[in-house]
């Protein structure tokens, strides 16, 4: 394949040829330009291309990538991007459904599964929850229901109405209306919540009336009566809304995500009693197959599944009915050769219920992977973004013959990756840099591996063929000791484990041993419950956000001693920092509000009265009237896709002319937003608060991104190291408890180096870190290991090894030890 001119983002109008049936990585620092290459630019032309030979009309409801702007690319087969992002999040929306076996599996019990006497045969549609024939009809399919509580609504229920027992009501004067309303209606409002007879609790808090009464505020009810007697004009007419139908109406059409947020707190999701959470109907669940409903089935992990399956399939068969036998045959050897796709690339210990917005990236990609080695292709190019992320180096042995099934079947793999094993597996490398962003963008090399050896400049070369040091590093020494007990959390089953302040321990072991369940959830939770301190919730989105995932699972065990050591908790996660455009690396760290100020204390902004406001874009007075702030436009094209266009107002400035007709020396807020984090840096030398937060920005490796990049365009790595930048940029206190989960993904082995000296910094400032990673370079790094495991899911769950990288190195039980300090055996 010949590309010519290739200017997507950052790549500076390159040239380059790639080798066809082979396995091609781009390998790059973060932020050089390899997946606008391998991604915006190879995979977007390709489908472009294909998109030609389809209908208009088809074509509007695909999901367009865009042209690229490239001059030429010769011999492009069709391409398919198996991506990280997981689409839209749904709940409904799991591993059965993303493989097809969940079709598989309704097929099998509508013809091939037990009924009970007199039932009729069900089609394969009434097993299924996302339909109207299968979903229960209580809870329409989710298999939880929201409940509003008398607990939940009134909190205290020593208060009266008056002073806000109803905490779900709301606040101000929609709050004091509704109790007025109550007077009218003849309710006490100044008696005790608990005082009150039941009845009236119950209308008052769930009923579903809605009645229109006159209001005449700051009367008590016997002055009311008295008034409607006289027939005395009211102040205004008020319409009654109970607690629970307040709550209900607001969370299901508030645009305000601050009210959205707290309504939530006052409904709780509890299984569905119909279906006992199980999504069907009586019907569907009443039909059997090897002793189980349909349910039952999907709650098994797939290598517990294929094991059911195998021995099921003659023993089920009735006598009377041997078409019965032959058809599950053949259904159940369809499934079978699914799952074995699936657990050969290391996923056997998922559940085909499990929802897709629970799933790892790298874990959906891999999903989608084993779906395109069954569908047997020949001649695509298959494009891939980091299919590593999240594997143990155990797993992505499995990994590699996946792709090397799909090569065999004639196929090309482009594959976008930092791994050093995958790297070293490719038949062709194209390594593009030799920087980040503007400084980045150029092939540094294109050829075999071992071709890479003598490029001096490339990044990844340094890494790839450098020789582990054996110098022995001195080890921190534990402060003091964090002991749990009896923690019961997924397939944790009453673990003890004892965890090492002072020093930087990572966790470790195969996908699915449990690692995020001990240190994500069940550490977090308890040392959060220890401090005193409220769980930090994400602002609820729509209702489906609350429903996703699996229903909170409870953590058990507890904290035996070391409390006293931990003044604070801060966890580093891969969440985005904005959900918009309108959230950016400089409003998240804070430093636009230094910026801004600057702006407003130049002498023009003061003579024309332009406060700190004015430079900001969400606010009305600073910033463009068309795009409101938002810098572009969207051109609809019907059958092509949209086309974000900068405003020909701002030009993509986001400000009006006056804001922007003020400067700070020499460049006006725009371009100040435009300017990199390296370059800010050198524009803002004489400014210590933004100084502080641009030298974080720099040591964690972002001196690449612009100010005002859009949180929207940052992955999921950069997102962590702007949380991470952070945090290092305020005035450092020891006893602080870190915790990351795999701060490495999606970060190159120099990227990984310099995340290293900043989570020793937080170390030697006297604080703990504890980060969960498949990355062997941070595990050899360490102070101390904890491997878990032995294996995935019901496999593991215990720890498998602890102490020292070298001494967890030699347990002959532990699937890390081999990986640990290759070079050195």
């Amino acid at each position: 394949m010949k590309v010519r001119g290739a200017r997507v983002h950052n790549l500076k109008n390159i040239d380059v040829d790639v080798p066809r049936d082979a396995l091609v990585v781009f390998t790059g620092i973060s932020g050089s330009g390899k997946s606008s290459l391998a991604f915006s630019t190879l995979f977007a032309e390709s489908q472009r291309r294909y998109l030609d030979s389809v209908s208009p009309y088809a074509r509007r409801l695909i999901d367009q990538v865009g042209e690229p702007d490239v001059d030429r690319i010769d011999g492009l087969p069709p391409a398919v991007a198996l991506q990280q992002q997981r689409g839209a999040p749904s709940t409904r929306s799991s591993v059965g459904s993303v493989t097809t076996i969940s079709n598989g599996l309704r097929m099998l019990y509508s013809r091939a599964g037990r009924y009970p006497d007199g039932q009729t045969i069900l089609y394969a549609n009434s097993f299924s929850p996302n339909t109207p024939e299968g979903a229960c009809p209580r809870c329409h399919g989710i298999g939880r229901v929201f409940e509003a509580t008398e607990k939940l609504l009134v909190p205290d229920d020593s208060k009266t109405i008056r002073d806000g027992a109803i905490a779900a009501w709301p606040p101000a004067w929609q709050g004091k209306n509704l109790s007025r309303i109550l007077t009218t209606l003849g309710h006490d409002i100044d008696t005790p919540w608990k005082d009150l007879p039941r009845a009236d609790r119950d209308w008052i808090l769930f009923t579903d009336e809605t009645p229109k009464v006159p209001v005449y505020p700051g009367f008590d009810v016997s002055q009311v009566k008295e008034a409607i007697k006289r027939d005395q004009s009211p102040s205004y007419m008020g319409t009654f809304a109970s607690a629970k139908r307040y709550v209900e109406h607001s969370f299901a059409t508030t645009q305000s995500q601050l009210t959205k947020k707290r309504v939530a707190r006052f409904m709780q999701i509890s299984q569905c009693p119909e279906c006992g959470g199980k999504k069907l109907k009586k019907e569907s669940l009443s039909v059997t197959f090897g002793g189980l409903d349909i349910a039952e089935l999907s709650q098994l992990t797939l290598s517990g599944l294929a094991e059911r399956l195998r021995g099921e399939t003659a023993t089920e068969a009735d006598a009377s009915h041997p078409e019965k036998a032959i058809v599950a045959q053949r259904i159940v050897g369809d499934i079978l050769a699914r799952v074995e796709a699936l657990t050969r690339l290391g996923l056997g210990y998922l559940s085909l219920e499990r929802s897709t917005p629970t799933l790892s990236p790298g874990e959906m990609q891999r999903l989608r992977l084993a779906t395109q080695i069954r569908s047997q292709l020949f001649g695509v190019v298959y494009v891939l973004d980091e299919p590593s992320a999240g594997l143990h180096p155990s797993d992505t042995q499995a990994l590699l013959n996946a792709l090397d099934e799909l090569k065999g079947a004639g196929n090309s793999l482009f594959v976008v990756e930092h791994d050093v094993s995958v790297i070293n597996h490719a038949d062709w490398i194209v390594d593009i840099g030799p920087a980040a962003g503007t400084g980045g963008g150029e092939v540094v090399y294109s050829g075999p591996v071992d071709g890479l050896r003598e490029v001096s400049r490339s990044q990844t070369g340094k890494h790839l063929f450098a020789a582990a040091s054996a110098a022995q590093r001195t080890l921190r020494e534990p402060t003091g000791w964090l002991k749990l007990e009896q923690i019961e959390r997924n397939n944790l089953r009453g673990l003890d484990v004892a965890l090492p302040f002072g020093v930087l321990t990572t966790v470790t072991g195969v996908s699915g041993s449990g690692k995020s369940s001990l240190i994500s959830q069940a550490l977090v939770e308890l040392v959060t419950e220890a401090l005193g301190q409220k769980p930090v919730a994400e602002p609820a989105t729509p209702e489906i956000d609350l429903m996703d995932g699996d229903p909170e699972t409870p953590t058990g065990g507890r904290i035996a001693d070391g409390t006293a050591m931990i003044k604070r908790l801060v966890t580093v996660d891969q969440k985005p920092i904005g959900r918009t455009p309108r959230s950016n690396l400089a409003t998240y760290t804070g430093l636009f509000d230094h910026v801004r100020k600057l702006f407003a204390a130049t002498p023009e902004a003061k003579d024309r009265g332009y406060g700190v406001g004015r430079f900001s874009f969400n606010v009305v007075k600073g910033r463009c009237p068309n795009c409101e702030g938002a810098g572009f436009v969207s051109v609809e094209l019907l059958f092509l896709p949209s086309v974000y266009t900068p405003c020909p107002e701002c030009n993509g400035q986001r400000y009006n002319p006056e804001t922007l007709e003020i400067t700070y020396r020499g460049r006006n807020i725009a371009e100040v937003l435009d300017l990199t984090v390296a370059k800010a840096h050198d524009f803002f030398a004489d400014e210590p608060p933004i100084q502080r937060a641009l030298e974080a920005l720099l040591e964690v490796g972002l001196g690449y991104l612009r100010l005002g990049q859009p949180a929207t365009e940052l992955s999921g790595g950069e997102a962590q190291r702007i949380k991470l930048a952070t945090e290092l940029q305020r005035a450092q206190r020891d006893d602080t408890l870190y915790i990351l989960d795999e701060p490495t993904a999606g970060l190159h082995p120099s990227d990984v180096a310099m995340l290293l000296v900043q989570l020793n910094r937080l170390v030697d400032a006297g604080n703990t870190v504890i980060v969960v990673e498949h990355n062997m370079r941070v595990a050899e790094q360490s102070d101390w290991l904890i491997d878990m495991g032995p294996g995935a899911g019901d496999q593991g769950g215990a720890i498998v090894a602890q102490g020292q990288p070298t001494a967890v190195a030699k347990t002959e039980a532990s699937q890390t030890a081999r990986f640990l300090f290759p070079q050195r055996e």
